[in-house]
């Protein structure tokens, strides 16, 4: 009897049924890979739930778990909170304490899983003023915190794993599963409530575009299982069959594809940047003939453009290329990998030809964590794939342009609401259709197209949401800096395109003996650009590390309504700038 899926605790029961793998979830332990089977996988995470049912936890109690690391602890955890009918609460590992305080008052947590002393430190620091929490358990061992074990320890004995079995069977579909706070960058972070059916919906009806071989394929884990990205990822591989290995970090991720050797990887675009940094830093490091070849290759696959349509010749050079050049490319990264997805930002078009052209395909796709993610996604089957989209919108979802441009969503996969917060669920509802606030295109042959940001709120390469109106006020009070346009979209930095207050400039410029005829001239010297550094440096300090201005361009010109720079009311046209200054950008991004 096939297991219908309706609750995200089916899949791991699907898994047991379908392929019964003996190494579903796997963690490096002390340098060793350590594996659980299926059946260790839902033995422990019945554990759990019959050892948090002896700590008195009910239906829609908040459990939350804060991982610096993905570890099979955090799914054994998961399945065993899910099934009593509780909810459970990730944390985002390296916000601040202040930002761990409000998530664990705001939803009420009752009981706190962290990984590690480095995380546990700062849930120490504000556990007194939230009055929900009863208690923390690490998946570390650690002196001065309770571990993980007691809970497992506590369900040893099964004689309640029937209360367990009544608890999965009070579960509907429609029931909150979790709370998936996001960022924070204009005020509090706002917790997304996401249904089983919301999470179940959207693996089933995006596992159609997957080429895996199922039940004998591996993937590696390292992007944070806290963002819904990954974490639907994970349930994803578990109803395909898909052995889990989690990678160690970031850092090592080099050595855990060679150790490894997975089919199939998702990541952010900055870490896909990296990897092709790596590369072309090897390949110009080489001389002679070796160079040439390689760098023939890269601009061989600059060009690439899917299902041959750069006709025979064009083929017949890549066959050449991917033998002698690509297939280096491939052992570095485990030799085994068959597909990259990508989500989370947008992906440079020059990465997803250079790495299709590799045979290391990249599929992108696009959602938000109010859409439990995919709204849709590029895949190789079916003519599916097209560079400079996000693919084709998955079943049984729909989008709509609304008259502004704005991708409005609807569909089983977007989100009940925010969490205690009505006002702010319906600025972005309209009836069944949920706001995107991304401006985008659906083309005639179904592939949509991400144009532009309704708000002005953007992602960079990692992920990380950079709010440039709060930078550009904070640099416009230097004296210096007249016009400021903050810039990063899907980039790996945010960077910024500077007008300087030239009257003041000049003043400035005559105290330090500085001889200038023109702005032109003014902007090139290096005095001046050092002190605007200075400025930058001074405005750095008020935000994330992921938010500072790593790099600046002053422009020549005062930004003006005439030249179109600003609106009548004196407003930025952020794509009329862009365009304007695309050079500097490119000098920016890609000197």
């Amino acid at each position: 009897m096939s297991i219908n899926i309706t609750r995200i605790f089916d899949f791991p029961y699907y898994q047991l049924e379908t392929y019964n793998l003996e190494k579903a979830l796997t963690t490096k332990y002390n340098g060793q890979w350590e594996s659980l089977s299926t059946q260790e996988y839902l033995d422990k995470a019945n554990a759990i739930s019959r050892g948090l049912l002896r700590l008195g936890v009910n239906p829609n109690d908040k459990i939350a778990i804060i991982s610096s690391n993905n570890r099979t602890e955090w799914n054994v955890m998961d399945i065993g909170i899910l099934q009593l009918g509780a909810q459970n609460v990730p944390i985002y590992p390296t916000i601040s304490e202040e930002d761990y305080e409000y998530i664990l008052n705001h939803s009420e947590a009752k009981y706190c899983f962290v990984s590690c002393s480095e995380v546990f430190e700062k849930v120490k620091a504000i556990k007194d003023r939230v009055t929900s929490l009863k208690a923390v358990y690490s998946f570390d061992s650690l002196d001065d915190c309770e571990s993980w074990n007691e809970i497992l320890k506590l369900g040893k004995d099964e004689s309640n794993q029937v209360e367990v079995e009544a608890r999965k069977e009070k579960v509907s579909s429609n029931d909150l599963a979790t709370l998936i706070y996001t960022s924070g960058t204009t005020g509090k972070p706002k917790g997304v409530m996401l249904s089983h059916n919301n999470l179940v919906s959207n693996v089933l009806d995006s596992e159609k575009r997957v080429p895996l071989n199922y039940g004998k394929a591996k993937a590696l884990s390292f992007l944070p299982v806290c963002h819904v990205f990954e974490r639907m990822i994970l349930y994803l591989y578990q109803y395909c069959g898909v052995e889990i290995h989690f990678a160690e970090s970031i850092e090592k991720m080099g050595d855990n594809l060679k150790e490894v050797k997975p089919n199939v990887m998702t990541a952010v675009p900055r870490l896909y940047e990296k990897v092709y940094d790596k590369i072309y830093a090897k390949g110009a490091a080489l001389t002679g003939i070796k160079k040439k070849l390689f760098f023939w290759a890269v601009n061989l696959g600059l060009q690439y453009e899917p299902y041959g349509a750069n006709g025979w010749w064009y083929e017949k050079q890549l066959a050449i290329a991917r033998k002698l050049i690509f297939s280096k490319w491939q052992e570095g990264l485990g030799g085994n990998l068959e597909l990259m997805v990508s989500g989370s930002a947008a992906l440079q078009s020059r990465l997803t030809r250079v790495f299709a052209a590799a045979g290391l395909p990249i599929m992108e796709g696009y959602g938000l964590t109010e859409t439990s993610p995919v709204i849709s996604v590029n895949c190789q089957n079916d003519s599916g794939f097209r560079i400079g989209t996000v693919g084709r919108v998955i079943e049984n979802v729909d989008v709509k342009i609304a008259e502004d441009g704005e991708i409005l969503v609807k569909g089983p996969n977007v989100m009940l609401g925010y969490y205690k917060d009505p006002g702010k669920t319906e600025e972005v509802m309209t009836g069944d259709y949920f706001h995107t606030g991304d401006i985008g295109e659906i083309c005639n042959d179904g592939f949509l197209k991400i144009t532009d940001r309704k708000k002005d709120m953007f992602k960079t390469s990692g992920g990380k949401y950079v709010v440039p109106t709060l930078i550009e006020n904070e640099l416009k009070q230097s004296r210096f800096i007249e016009q400021v346009m903050v810039i990063g979209e899907g980039e790996k930095m945010p960077a910024a395109l500077i007008q300087p207050n030239f009257e003041f400039v000049k003043e400035w410029a005559k105290r330090h003996e500085i001889d200038f005829t023109t702005n032109a001239e003014i902007i090139t010297n290096n005095a001046l650009i050092s002190r605007i550094q200075e400025e930058i440096d001074l405005a750095n300090t008020n935000f994330a590390k992921w938010e500072t201005v790593k790099k600046f361009e002053l422009t020549p010109n005062i930004w003006s309504i005439d030249e179109g720079h600003l609106t009548p009311t004196m407003k930025m046209k952020r794509k009329v700038v862009k365009e304007k200054y695309k050079d500097l950008i490119e000098k920016i991004y890609r000197p």
